[in-house]
Formats: structure tokens, C-alpha cells, sequence
């Protein structure tokens, strides 16, 4: 194991003016509101969405799905969480007929901020606008309960996730630094 320093991005948004427009959503996806027992749901699709990405190396606990569980555990026991901010995707599969959950937003006030903890989709439904979705109705949940700015922190290698959020109105305010101990091959 030896000490890596991974550059991240504080990323904000004023949410006082129009939000970016929603993309529509496929028929076949469904958005699913935080419910206390959707906890495991969200662990799942957290950890679908993190396992194979630099996310899993600057934070361990996003590639194993006992971790994923403690820290979905957590993020709902804060005092801060928001419900209306906290969605899980569904995708309805044709040959089963039963929902697959494809993605997760979780979202927390800080002061006066929203703060999005995690926004995940697994890699077969990526690239579809879903991520923007999700974002989008977290957003909105922040705003319902009367937050005017929301942040984000998003690893700089993850250029993909930089360029959605910078196309979609955030910019960032500080760049920090995130030790982690990485196992080398």
C-alpha cells in the first residue's frame, strides 16, 4: 500500500435562477424517491455504479458492497438528509418485469447548501442523460426546501463527471486534496 493524493473539485451551483432543463426520461426508467427501506437499493446501485471507477480508489468503501451499506447507513442518520433530494433510478426490464435500480443520488443540507453526497449509474446505462436527470430532480429537492446554492466534490481523473457538471452550470471554487492508500499491482 503506499499514500496517493487525488485532486478533487469543490463544484457549486446557484439554484436561485432556472436550473438546467431536465432531459426526458426513457419510458422504461422510473425515478423512486428515498424511502427507509430503499437503503439497501441505493448501496447496491452505489456500488454498481463505483466499483470499477477511481472513485472506489480515493474512497474504498464505493468498491464493496458491505461498505457501500455503512455509508448509505450513514448518509441517511445524518441530521441533514434530505429525502427530497435523495433518489434512486429504475429501469424496468422486459424480460422479468422487475425494476432494476440503475442509479443513485443522495443529497444532504450543509448550512445553507445542498450538498449532493453521491450521483452513480452503472456503466450499462450511462450515456443516456440519466446521470443529468437524477441530478436534476436532486436539485430540485434542494430548492423545495428552500436552499440557494448547492456543492458537489468530484475527482479531477473523473474528466467525464467535470465536464457534465461544468456543462450544467456548476464551477468550481476550490480544488482539494484526498489522501488514500492505494494498493499497487
Amino acid at each position: 500500500m503506499g499514500m496517493t493524493y487525488f485532486k478533487r473539485y469543490r463544484m457549486e451551483i446557484d439554484l436561485r435562477g432556472g436550473l438546467f432543463p431536465a432531459p426526458s426520461l426513457p419510458p422504461e426508467y422510473q425515478l423512486v424517491q428515498w424511502h427507509d427501506e430503499l437503503l439497501e437499493a441505493h448501496a447496491d446501485a452505489k456500488f454498481e455504479s463505483f466499483r470499477f471507477e477511481i472513485d472506489a480508489d480515493v474512497f474504498p468503501c464505493l468498491g464493496d458492497r458491505a461498505g457501500c451499506v455503512r455509508l448509505m447507513r450513514e448518509i441517511a442518520r445524518r441530521e441533514g438528509f434530505l429525502r427530497e433530494a435523495t433518489w434512486l433510478l429504475a429501469c424496468h426490464d422486459e424480460t422479468d418485469g422487475v425494476p432494476h435500480y440503475c442509479g443513485t443520488i443522495q443529497g444532504v443540507r450543509d448550512g445553507d447548501f445542498g450538498a449532493v453526497q453521491n450521483l452513480g449509474v452503472t456503466s450499462r446505462h450511462r450515456s443516456g442523460g440519466l446521470g443529468t436527470h437524477l441530478l436534476h430532480r436532486a436539485l430540485s429537492g434542494f430548492r423545495e426546501v428552500g436552499l440557494p446554492r448547492t456543492y458537489l466534490e468530484v475527482t479531477a481523473q473523473n474528466v467525464r463527471a467535470v465536464k457534465l457538471y461544468q456543462r450544467l452550470g456548476f464551477q468550481t471554487v476550490k480544488t482539494v486534496y484526498k489522501a488514500a492508500d492505494v494498493a499497487y499491482a
